[in-house]
């Protein structure tokens, strides 16, 4: 691609999330998430591949059907009560359609089934951009959207994490397996949305790096399926060495970084006397723990020769993403003991 179309599509992003950031009226709100679709169209459908072209397909539908939900609950609600505003959406009607709109529109279950289908359509690098950056402006929308049940959210987080854990379980595409990973993620964030935002910006902001270091470590590598992972020691000892601990860390095993929104979400949990959820939300984790200890297996305790179709690359290629890579990475496993710090950063 032209690296001006590039810069351009890149920057159209950046500007269609922050139209929908700093909007309070759903009209503007419902412009900035227009643009921020159509400007990761053209960066999905680059390859000119037919997967990919139709993953770009199913986004397309995916998200001018949410787009239309959204747009119907605002106009619904200005109906009801004459206001445009987002902060003053009071009937439950339009409040469970824009809820249902953003979830689809992030991919919570059960209005997930787009994500592992599209992010198996995409390059690593538009799947990275698809798992993280396209997730803040409908973010910013749930969070400003006075939810009038609270019910629907903890259902909507619980089934997602379920979902998340228990769609990975039998997948071989690595791409396939991050996208479930998503789904549980985003799970953990909306089942505490309701008692405590603070505790949903820490999980987001901790996702979005363990996402970076995965994306970046199967872009490295080349790796796609679990199978190819077999073959990551012979080009990156390394950083194969630290695979692992990315997805343990992903997998919220402590002492890493992905324990601590776990944590402090299940505390918050048990203060607001729903022992049950909390329960349930740790239990569905080991399913999520399961496909990220096969991962492990495929790095570490699996080694030539067996039986790939793909060629073993002997010699380590050099790679300009080192260091970014390396300040995730170090992120991704060390960040733990500063979660006083970030909890105090967040609340003040």
């Amino acid at each position: 691609m032209n690296p001006f179309i590039l810069m351009a599509l890149i920057f159209t992003l950046g500007l269609g999330t922050t139209i929908t950031f700093a909007s309070t009226h759903w009209l503007l709100a419902w412009m900035g998430l227009e643009i921020n679709t159509m400007a990761i169209l053209p960066l999905m459908a680059q390859q000119h591949h037919p997967r990919a072209v139709e993953a770009t397909t199913k986004y397309f539908l995916t998200q001018a059907t949410a787009a239309a939900m959204i747009l119907f609950a605002s106009a619904t609600n200005a109906f009801i009560s004459g206001e445009w505003e987002i902060q003053h959406m009071t009937h439950p009607l339009p409040t469970t359609a824009t809820t249902m709109a953003l979830a689809l529109k992030i991919g919570l279950a059960p209005l997930h089934f787009w994500l592992p289908e599209v992010l198996q359509g995409l390059t690593l690098t538009t799947g990275l951009i698809l798992s993280t950056w396209q997730k803040l402006a409908p973010f910013a929308l749930i969070l400003q959207t006075p939810s009038t049940n609270s019910n629907l959210m903890v259902m909507l987080g619980l089934f997602s994490t379920l979902v998340g854990g228990w769609g990975g379980l039998n997948q071989t595409q690595l791409r396939k397996i991050l996208a479930y990973s998503s789904i549980a993620h985003l799970g953990w964030m909306v089942l505490i949305l309701q008692f405590n935002t603070h505790l949903t910006m820490l999980a987001l902001l901790t996702y979005f790096v363990m996402t970076f270091s995965a994306f970046m470590l199967l872009k490295i590598n080349n790796a796609t399926t679990i199978q190819s992972l077999s073959m990551t020691w012979a080009k990156t000892p390394t950083l194969t060495a630290l695979a692992p601990l990315i997805m343990l860390s992903l997998g919220g095993l402590p002492p890493l970084t992905g324990f601590t929104p776990k944590w402090l979400i299940l505390q918050e949990l048990t203060k607001q006397e729903l022992p049950t959820i909390a329960t349930l939300a740790a239990l569905t984790a080991l399913l999520s723990l399961y496909f990220y200890l096969r991962i492990c297996y495929a790095l570490t305790l699996t080694i030539s020769p067996n039986t790939p179709t793909s060629l073993a690359p002997w010699r380590p290629l050099a790679h300009r993403m080192s260091l970014p890579l390396a300040t995730s990475t170090t992120m991704t496993i060390m960040l733990l003991p500063l979660t006083p710090t970030a909890l105090a950063l967040l609340t003040t």
